[in-house]
């Protein structure tokens, strides 16, 4: 198969899976409709009506299959990949049942290292995210962690309309850049299968959103995309792989260690992030999230140049960290 051939029916599925999201999405927001499954205002939320929660739903009966025919019509799928899509499913379970009856921090917990654990034991033993830096051990140790920050940071960023859609759709396509330029075909058919889905969704959630993601959507994107960035980084793009989420990285891991200073218990829903700051000081949730994409596309080009290696690569990832900061800082201070 050539990279153009790869590249037309990845584009393909990814527009038949952004279909497919954005109707069953809204098949979705009716159920939730006609069984009251609403998210109520709170005190805690960014939100002044009461809004149907679970659109996740939608996302994932459009992305599932999606990645299912990526790795039956693209080659070059990782081995065990259809572990993933399973334990993402068994996470969008787990959660839709804690959105509607209440678990507590400690099974989700528990379930998600395992999900992630189980993601890793997938992996062929040279898919290294440290490039053989570290030994296997720490080097799967390190993944582990990095790929369960994700998953719930994933789901504390998403905090209002349209931040989930937009930022799953930019790095479902810097993922699908990346793959492409290593040859990882069946990975560009799933960072597309990623874009379309969140796509789908984005147009039933951008402000004001008919309906929310819940975490039956978020935690499953978050598992999926780690994934894919576990991939890229052990392809060799591990800068890249950094790159991409930079300002998910930055402003939920700051936002972490500035409650913990505080001594606030950081389980707690709470309504302290620069980009919920920003909207706090008077900016609309969707001039936020222009801003976000903004960078995020900025993002992708990085990511890109850090492929270069050498100093290219250097000044990529500072640039990306340099500007996602600067960003935190702006809307933390906006007034």
């Amino acid at each position: 198969m050539t990279p153009l051939s790869a590249l037309l029916i990845a584009g393909a599925l990814g527009l038949g899976v952004g279909v497919l999201s954005w109707w069953a999405v809204g098949r979705v927001r009716l159920w939730l409709l006609a069984r009251q499954i609403l998210d109520q205002p709170t005190d805690r939320g960014m939100h002044h009506v009461a809004v149907p929660r679970g659109g996740g739903l939608g996302v994932l009966t459009a992305l599932v299959p999606g990645w299912l025919v990526a790795a039956l019509l693209l080659p070059g799928a990782a081995p065990g990949w259809w572990l993933i899509p399973a334990a993402a499913v068994a996470l969008a379970a787990l959660s839709f049942w804690d959105d509607r009856h209440g678990l507590g921090p400690a099974p989700r917990f528990l379930v998600q290292m395992l999900a992630v654990a189980l993601g890793l034991a997938a992996l062929p033993d040279d898919a290294l995210i440290a490039q053989g830096i570290l030994p296997w051990w720490l080097d799967r140790a390190l993944a582990w962690f990095l790929w369960l920050w994700l998953v719930n940071l994933t789901n504390f960023m998403d905090g209002i309309d349209g931040i989930s859609g937009s930022h799953a759709a930019l790095i479902g396509l810097g993922l699908a850049l990346i793959a492409w330029a290593s040859g990882s075909y069946a990975q560009i058919g799933w960072g597309l299968a990623v874009a379309g889905a969140a796509l789908g969704f984005l147009i039933w959630n951008w402000h004001p959103a008919k309906l929310f993601l819940g975490d039956v959507g978020s935690i499953p994107l978050g598992y999926l995309t780690g994934w894919l960035l576990i991939l890229a980084a052990a392809d060799g793009a591990w800068a890249a792989a950094l790159i991409l989420p930079a300002f998910y990285w930055g402003d939920a891991t700051s936002t972490l260690l500035l409650r913990l200073l505080r001594g606030e218990k950081v389980w707690r829903p709470h309504r302290q992030h620069a980009y919920q700051r920003a909207v706090q000081h008077g900016q609309r949730p969707d001039e936020v999230v222009r801003t976000l994409a903004g960078w995020g596309v900025v993002l992708i080009g990085l990511a890109w140049l850090s492929l270069s290696g050498g100093v290219m690569l250097l000044i990529a990832l500072a640039a990306a960290a340099a500007g996602t900061g600067a960003l935190i800082l702006v809307f933390r201070s906006a007034a």
